[in-house]
């Protein structure tokens, strides 16, 4: 059962935040182990582990970036471990970016780390910009439309990590 199941919401980039919150505290109700406490093991291990997963749901359906991650899991489109290659041209885009931050490591320069944050701020809201367009109505389209989308929103998905890998680097100054 994936999470979406188990709070009988429709897979989506976008939950209802209020449905999730309704069904959580629903569900922790029903499947709190101490209310299990007079049956036997079994009944208590299978509460036990409906308690976690809920528990797992409601961390990763609250958080958008999570959302992201596991709806791109259910599609089959990222798995564990996997080797993405971004494209050369944003690679390129980003050569400078990296080139000023591996400056600042030698050379601090509080202007220079506030330009190069801000650029990285506007790269990083241009993608979120277009994720946003991809993934609005998503559940809506055909299962071709759906496919195309989630191609596009897999590269933004990858194209992020390296911005937030990019982020931490320069929290790190």
């Amino acid at each position: 059962m994936n999470y979406f199941e188990l709070y009988d919401l429709p897979v989506s980039f976008h939950p209802d935040q209020n449905v999730v919150k309704r069904q959580f505290y629903a569900l922790s109700k029903k499947y709190h182990p101490d209310f299990y406490i007079n049956e036997d093991t079994e009944k208590q291990d299978e509460v036990l582990e409906l308690s976690t997963l809920n528990n797992k749901a409601f961390q990763v359906l609250k958080n958008p970036q999570k959302v992201l991650h596991y709806v791109l899991e259910l599609k089959g489109m990222i798995t564990e471990g996997e080797s993405y290659a971004l494209p050369q041209s944003f690679l390129m885009e980003m050569m400078e970016v990296n080139e000023t931050i591996m400056d600042l490591q030698f050379d601090p320069d509080v202007d220079k780390a506030a330009q190069v944050k801000a650029e990285i701020a506007s790269i990083e809201q241009s993608l979120n910009d277009k994720l946003l367009s991809h993934t609005s109505g998503f559940q809506a389209l055909s299962v071709d439309e759906q496919e195309q989308k989630l191609v596009k929103i897999k590269d933004i998905y990858y194209r992020n990590k390296y911005i937030l890998r990019l982020k931490e680097s320069l929290a790190k100054l």
